[in-house]
């Protein structure tokens, strides 16, 4: 039993290394720097936001470019999301931070490409997002979903709920059950330890890119699905174009007296010649 335990985590570990590092960085050697452009990006991002953070005026600035709260309208709160994946949280030391991005947006944009790397985390994000004005509407109780309603002034910005979505996602469709269970795991830790907002927000951030690994190349099915959901009625056909259909038409064979079925005037002429010549 240990021989065959050892077995199995030499090889989730292999192929583990081969599909979340080695592919990745075989794509960096053929595609070279560029590969990591939304990767840099993002770093940047952090880094720019954090040092204007640093003024009375630039926290003026970041608050109004990138700060969400749940007491926001809808729509304020939607504009803001993007934004909102740049704004580090102040609390934090922002350099751990900068290497966990530039880690997962690194990998995520490698193995993935740019377009599906931010539909991830843009999803994952707003995910957390919306799920907390659920939970607040909800209110206390309802078995530790509800919030109170304070909540909603708490500022809701930062990277890792992206972060930890990009790793989800990562290591559900490339199989890497060491990885999950490290994301997964600490955030479970983490919102057991401390529980905030930002431990529910990771915590949903999970349970989006686990939704959105599985579904991964399922296109069809997804569209299947929204089919049944939601059955749009089909289109009618005009009025003056009306499908015709051929029926096959049998045509009667003449026949003589005696039953016999008539041949063709060609072919009696072929046979008489046949018969009339001399061998």
């Amino acid at each position: 039993m240990l021989v065959r335990c050892a077995r199995w985590v030499a090889r989730t570990l292999r192929g583990e290394l081969q599909g979340i590092v080695l592919d990745p960085a075989r794509q960096l050697l053929l595609r070279g720097l560029p590969a990591l452009t939304l990767a840099f990006v993002a770093s940047f991002g952090v880094v720019f936001f954090h040092g204007i953070a640093q003024h009375r005026t630039g926290v003026v600035v970041v608050r109004l470019l990138g700060g969400v709260t749940a007491d926001l309208p809808l729509w304020l709160a939607l504009l803001r999301t993007p934004v909102s994946l740049y704004v580090p949280a102040l609390d934090l030391p922002v350099w751990a931070g900068i290497t966990q991005l530039f880690l997962a947006f690194a990998l995520a944009e490698l193995a993935l490409g740019r377009g599906r790397t931010l539909a991830v985390s843009y999803a994952t994000t707003l995910a957390g997002t919306l799920t907390v004005r659920v939970m607040i509407a909800a209110g206390p109780g309802w078995l530790g979903f509800g919030l109170p309603p304070e909540t909603g002034q708490v500022l809701d910005t930062g990277p890792s709920a992206a972060v930890v979505g990009l790793f989800t996602y990562l290591s559900v469709i490339r199989r890497a059950p060491v990885v999950f269970t490290l994301t997964g795991g600490s955030m479970i830790v983490e919102s057991i330890v401390e529980p905030n907002l930002a431990g529910r927000e990771h915590l949903i951030a999970v349970g989006a890119a686990i939704v959105l690994g599985l579904l991964h190349g399922r296109s069809t099915a997804v569209r299947r699905w929204i089919a049944l959901l939601l059955p749009w009625p089909r289109p009618r056909r005009a009025a003056g174009r009306r499908a015709v259909r051929t029926v096959p038409v049998s045509v009667p064979v003449p026949r003589a007296h005696g039953g016999q079925p008539l041949s063709r005037p060609g072919a009696a002429a072929s046979t008489g010649e046949e018969m009339s010549t001399p061998r």
